[in-house]
């Protein structure tokens, strides 16, 4: 979501375009509200700016990042904005047909009711249209919250909001990673876009020690598979059960240049949908990205521990015929290193980058199930990006997957994309 994106965007934005075209964040107040929905703080603007006027988007930069003193202005005339970011893909899989599909069409809307209350919201369509099924698109409100700003330390927040664990799921705009597609991990592990109707509390302690913390809908057991582990168990905010509520969290500190490093959490009761069977999720994730010259690196491990699988799989044996065989453990994580070959202004900025992914959504299995060695896999991404301007990047990347079957072959793909924000 372009709003918290400006937190941690060092991977995939140069440093060189942060440097000759970043402003000065008083002239932002869409800047701000970055900084509110990823969990610093910052009251007040001190520019005048008209109602419904588009963002200077070039503020979005890793320099934004840093720790900034609260503004001397009191207070804030009332103002909209409108942004937005898109994808499209052309993606060859190995032994089908090639594709290509406007992946994302995004638009984010927000609104400062005084200098201590902003609303922050995100639709989304996906894949086109949408015609009722998720295979023929989706439209998906995935933010839509009110933040109550009160001090730096302490600032509450109650809607829509992204579950704030790992590096993508609150900072997935095209332009702020490499690759065409998100992550295996962000995908199968941390189920990407991970979002849900809750309220809860974020802040920064000291400096550069940033939080959040959540009560949320639980994830849905009925919805977990051997293959995606915990994906299809997202209420997102559509009538969700809150019978037992969840609650995740995450911190990050930002206090070193060219260094963020993260811890995320994610815990809750999951088996609403089958009263006789108790089953509970816990999610616990670290991560950290560095930046030095023209060398980027990041790092993520997530773990997921799943109780109550082994009465889950054999309820819904009983139920359908068919057992999900879900695991009682899924884990996984990448490692990815990047490198600006052409560390010049647009349009001569250009990265090359290699990433390591091993997730296995069959990691440990409840008494009595065998693991399907098919969900056991691991990946090399090699790619480049391009940037003709620093807010659209054109993308190429070949994705070899493997898995540990020797009768089920997991198929290589050519992705090429186009992204962009505003």
């Amino acid at each position: 979501m372009l709003l918290t994106a400006s937190l941690g965007l060092g991977v995939a934005v140069p440093a060189a375009t942060a440097q000759t075209r970043a402003l000065p964040l008083e002239r932002d107040a869409f800047g701000q509200l970055t900084e509110w929905a990823a969990g610093a703080w910052r009251l007040g603007d001190q520019s005048p700016r008209a109602r419904l006027r588009l963002p200077e988007v070039p503020v979005l930069r890793l320099e934004r990042a840093a720790v900034q003193e609260p503004a001397e202005t009191p207070s804030a005339p009332l103002s909209s904005s409108i942004s937005g970011y898109m994808d499209f893909h052309f993606n060859n899989i190995e032994h089908q047909d090639a594709t290509i599909d406007f992946h994302r069409f995004v638009l984010l809307f927000t609104h400062r009711f005084s200098d201590r209350v902003r609303f922050v919201s995100e639709l989304e369509v996906e894949h086109a249209f949408v015609e009722g099924l998720e295979e023929a698109g989706e439209l998906e409100l995935e933010q839509a919250y009110i933040d109550f700003l009160v001090t730096r330390t302490l600032n509450f927040r109650a809607g829509m909001l992204l579950v704030p664990v790992g590096i993508i799921n609150e900072r997935h705009e095209p332009p702020v990673f490499h690759g065409v597609e998100r992550p295996f991990v962000d995908t199968v592990i941390v189920p990407s876009t991970w979002f849900e109707a809750g309220a809860g509390v974020h802040g920064e302690l000291g400096r550069g020690l940033r939080y959040r913390a959540y009560v949320m809908a639980p994830l849905d057991a009925a919805g977990f598979s051997a293959d995606e582990g915990v994906r299809g168990g997202r209420q997102k905010g559509s009538e969700a059960n809150v019978r037992n509520v969840a609650t995740t969290g995450r911190v990050e500190y930002v206090g070193v240049a060219g260094l963020r490093a993260g811890a995320s959490f994610w815990r809750g009761r999951t088996g609403f949908s089958f009263p006789r069977v108790e089953t509970q999720v816990t999610l616990g994730e670290v991560d950290a990205r560095y930046r030095v010259g023209e060398l980027e690196t990041r790092a993520q491990y997530a773990h997921v521990w799943l109780d109550g699988m082994g009465e889950l799989n054999r309820t819904l044996q009983r139920t359908i015929g068919v057992s999900p065989n879900v695991a009682r453990q899924i884990r996984g994580f990448y490692l990815e290193a990047s490198y600006f070959v052409l560390p010049n202004p647009a349009p001569r900025e250009a990265a090359v980058f290699v990433r390591y992914e091993n997730f296995d959504t069959q990691y440990r299995m409840p008494g009595g199930f065998q693991p399907l060695p098919q969900f056991d896999r691991d990946a090399w991404v090699v790619g480049f990006s391009y940037y003709p301007d620093p807010d659209v990047v054109l993308k190429l990347d070949y994705s070899i997957v493997r898995n540990q079957s020797e009768v089920v072959d997991e198929p290589n793909s050519l992705n090429i994309g186009l992204g962009w924000w505003f």
